[in-house]
């Protein structure tokens, strides 16, 4: 009986709460959705891909802000920046978006044998190696990047 009492009553309160849930679950939920409505505009932006080491011996640094300006860095080269296409935007950012940052362990990216060249890529407070099974999304959009786009600049990120 005291059982069944204490559940009861656990239930009125529940019951009466109920009637308050609805009212506060909204506010979290119309939180939640304007989140999920700016997310996608800056999800993993602003992002820094970097490139060090290999036979060449690179020390390259890509930084992409989320309105898609690049500010690029290569060894004994002046300092560029560059508004990237925006294809190349949306690609980058919708591959950004799809990594869950939040399980990324947090790692400095170090060398495996000698003239390793290490491609990383650092966002929302984490940086870990391409070759990352949680970056996999990157890996393509990455590769464009310093291939075809900002390091020189090239056809896919103008000069600003």
């Amino acid at each position: 009986m005291t059982v069944a009492g204490v559940v009861l009553s656990g239930c009125g309160d529940e019951s009466g709460s109920s009637g308050g849930t609805p009212v506060s679950s909204p506010p979290p939920t119309l939180p939640t959705a304007s989140v999920t409505q700016s997310t996608p505009v800056g999800a993993g932006l602003p992002l820094t891909v970097s490139r060090t080491g290999g036979f060449a011996g690179f020390d390259d640094q890509v930084q992409i802000s989320p309105d898609g300006i690049a500010t690029v860095s290569a060894r004994g080269k002046q300092t560029i920046r560059c508004k990237l296409d925006p294809s190349l935007l949306t690609t980058i950012s919708t591959a950004a978006q799809q990594v869950d940052w939040a399980s990324l362990v947090a790692t400095k990216p170090s060398t495996k044998h000698p003239d390793d060249m290490v491609v990383a890529v650092s966002a929302n407070g984490k940086t870990a190696r391409i070759e990352d099974p949680e970056l996999k999304p990157l890996a393509a959009p990455v590769n464009k990047l310093l291939t075809e786009a900002a390091i020189p600049p090239g056809k896919l990120c103008t000069k600003i």
